[in-house]
């Protein structure tokens, strides 16, 4: 599930070293442990309703000097409890979303609710839109699926617990394919014209009286009007003012 890449960096010799102070590193790529982050390690929480997965994630992180693993629990009512308890509380909590009981996004919510302080990152093997978008819609500051090589993990543990948002590609396509196919909000495509119309009809006028106020034919006014009810998908006046006032349509100007 978590596979260490192997590294073999060259260490160069005492007499190539340089007394000048070593070069700064880019902390954007690669993560460099520094006695601060060994001092004041990550404090994590792992939440996870199979004991296999939260003691391995547990035991790949214990490489890493600048992650530990504080707490584990095995539901969200659990992680609730571990959190309430708690005399410090988790910098960064791992979050599996399919557990019984309350379940991950709704745990997710009360623990952001309770406790903003704490990030999360939603640690899953399922990578639907929806799931992305409720995880995230709940507070999740991250989206990763478990699949995830150990230090890509870590990478978004660090993040996380500086406030910066991460998503896996897959997850991220997921993400963006639900919102492409969303249908737009219900009258969203209706001209200044046609919500002219709507707001005139909404407060009871006829074709007639709205041809009047408007200065076009009342033919002009039934072209209008089957636009709207073809939009809004109604079939009758009454069906298209009630639409029309519970979406808040009709301009409040007739």
């Amino acid at each position: 599930m978590f596979e260490h890449k192997n590294r073999s960096p060259e260490t160069p010799s005492a007499a190539s070293q340089p007394s000048s102070p070593p070069p700064v590193h880019d902390t954007g790529t690669v993560h460099q442990t520094t006695d601060h982050d060994a001092l004041h390690p990550t404090r994590i929480l792992i939440v996870d309703d199979h004991a296999v997965v939260r003691n391995g994630i547990a035991f790949s992180l214990q490489a890493f000097p600048d992650m530990d693993v504080v707490a584990q629990a095995s539901t969200g009512e659990e992680a609730l409890h571990v959190c309430a308890e708690a005399e410090v509380l988790p910098d960064v909590v791992l979050m599996d979303l399919m557990m019984p009981g309350m379940g991950g996004v709704a745990a997710i919510r009360e623990l952001q609710n309770a406790y903003p302080q704490v990030q999360i990152i939603a640690l899953t093997s399922f990578q639907e839109g929806t799931l992305v978008e409720d995880a995230l819609h709940a507070g999740a500051i991250g989206y990763l699926l478990k699949d995830v090589a150990i230090e890509e993990l870590a990478k978004a543990i660090r993040l996380a617990s500086c406030g910066v948002p991460i998503l896996a590609p897959a997850a991220a396509k997921a993400l963006v394919n639900v919102v492409v196919r969303r249908p737009p909000p219900i009258g969203q495509d209706l001209t200044e014209r046609e919500r002219e119309v709507l707001g005139l009809l909404a407060v009871g006028l006829s074709n007639q009286e709205i041809a009047r106020r408007l200065v076009i034919t009342p033919a002009t006014v039934k072209f209008h009007m089957r636009g709207i009810r073809s939009k809004l998908g109604t079939s009758s006046r009454t069906e298209t003012v009630v639409v029309a006032l519970n979406y808040h349509l009709a301009p409040t100007t007739a």
